[in-house]
């Protein structure tokens, strides 16, 4: 197999572990694919916010701004088939009802959602929308550099690629807390990336900064600050992350985004 289409098998796999977009029938879930993954979970990333940008700017065409700023969000939730809202909704549950390690983990297996699992998930969807729709005020624009608009177009990208970034460097330095043998990211998180798959993965960070000013990479140090906390958090309970801690860990770096470019485009440089 050539260097080409391994790197696009890993891709795929990467798409197919992180979202219901349709992939090529020779996608599978072989381990060897699944270890080599992560690099391109900021892509996959990328790929979800273009997505939710593209969404929001057909329905801005038919309603207003904060329909279709609901509507973007619905759509990135249904592209990862809320993959990520449901590990931070378990993590909610986990956390807030377990006081052990045992319980918390048996908890967070649950597939039933709790009373914590869903005043969070309600909490950081309308922080979500609350963040964005100042940036949305305007219709689409004809430039999508142009405007409130173009600048929330560019943050549903870093956003999105950010906060998968986030989870991978968890990954990468901190300790797999769930079974080894039957839990859901057990192939993902067996194997750390190389310095090179890194740097592949920290790429995907770069893309948005064609639409959005440089001042906007400042939203991305308190994002990392917070995953670092939650991961600390997540080590003194339980002893490391799971994939459900890697879900949450994704949601709350996206939220810090959007909350820290708010502060950005409302006291540094409004349009």
């Amino acid at each position: 197999m050539t260097r080409l289409r391994r790197e696009t098998r890993v891709f795929f796999t990467a798409m197919m572990f992180l979202t219901r977009l349709p992939v090529p029938p020779s996608t599978d879930h072989r381990p060897e694919y699944l270890q080599e993954a992560p690099r391109y979970f900021p892509w996959i990333g990328l790929l979800v916010g273009l997505i939710a940008a593209c969404v929001y700017g057909v329905a801005a065409l038919l309603f207003p701004p904060g329909i279709a700023l609901a509507l973007s969000i619905a759509g990135g939730i249904l592209v990862t088939g809320a993959f990520h809202e449901d590990g931070f909704a378990d993590v909610c549950d986990g956390f807030g009802g377990g006081w052990t390690k045992e319980k918390i983990l048996a908890i967070m297996k649950d597939s039933r959602l709790g009373t914590f699992g869903v005043i969070g998930l309600i909490s950081i969807l309308a922080l979500k929308f609350l963040s964005l729709q100042p940036l949305t005020r305007q219709r689409w624009p004809v430039s999508l550099t142009a405007g409130g608009a173009g600048i929330a177009l560019g943050l549903l990208l870093l956003a999105h690629a950010a906060s998968r970034f986030f989870a991978v460097l968890v990954m990468q330095f901190f300790p797999y807390a769930g079974d080894p043998e039957t839990g859901k990211s057990r192939d993902v998180t067996r194997q750390r990336l190389s310095p090179a798959g890194l740097v592949v993965a920290a790429a995907a960070l770069i893309p948005p900064f064609a639409l959005i000013p440089p001042a906007y990479a400042l939203t991305l140090f308190p994002a990392g600050l917070i995953a670092y906390g939650l991961t600390k958090y997540f080590v003194r309970w339980i002893g490391g992350y799971t994939g459900d801690c890697l879900g949450a860990i994704q949601q709350v770096t996206e939220l810090s985004v959007y909350l820290g470019a708010y502060i950005i485009y409302s006291r540094w440089l409004p349009i």
